[in-house]
């Protein structure tokens, strides 16, 4: 079950075998977090890559007195301070559960040994591309759309957002202040 959870949501990418990802799944633990639990506290070095079965992941950067958010993560998709765990440096990053969460941990040392593999090597080029156009795509968009665009945009990845992430966040990951995102809320009928 797992491993068709991780086909299904890596299929858009790159169809590997239904096998690969049960040897991935080999090299992963089950956990859980608790609402606003730290899962790597900023200034450290991640030790783990994450993928999201159930709950809600963020990013954040401390900067100027209070938290930046740089990603928001759901169900279904990888988490965590890649830049850290690629580096293996210390990093200003923290992530944190944003709801109730469980989640396959996958350590740095089990990542490199599935990397070793031909199909681990394809999993992990195919993930590192498509987290760099995603990447991409996000700066564009914030260059080049509202924010009322880039709102709506997160609403159709994710329905149900405002019921699940504090608004807090939402605004801060758009780039702008609560009171920006509330007035935004109100002219596309508060969803």
């Amino acid at each position: 079950m797992l491993a068709q959870k991780l086909k299904t949501s890596f299929d858009p990418y790159f169809e590997a075998p239904l096998a690969a990802w049960e040897e991935f799944a080999s090299y992963c633990d089950l956990v859980q977090f608790k609402k606003n639990e730290i899962i790597k506290p900023f200034g450290s070095a991640e030790r783990y890559g994450y993928f999201i079965l159930s709950g809600s992941g963020g990013v954040f950067l401390w900067k100027e007195n209070s938290y930046v958010c740089l990603d928001l993560m759901y169900e279904n998709a990888f988490f965590g301070d890649y830049m850290s765990l690629i580096t293996r440096q210390h990093s200003p990053l923290e992530t944190m559960a944003l709801e109730h969460s469980e989640m396959l941990r996958i350590s740095r040392d089990n990542i490199e040994r599935l990397k070793a593999t031909p199909m681990g090597m394809v999993l992990f080029l195919v993930s590192a591309e498509s987290s760099y156009v995603e990447k991409q795509q996000q700066q564009i968009d914030l260059l080049l759309k509202t924010a009322g665009e880039r709102y709506r945009d997160l609403l159709e990845k994710t329905p149900n957002l405002i019921q699940r992430t504090p608004q807090k966040h939402i605004a801060s990951y758009l780039g702008i202040t609560t009171q920006s995102l509330s007035r935004i809320r109100r002219n596309i009928g508060a969803r």
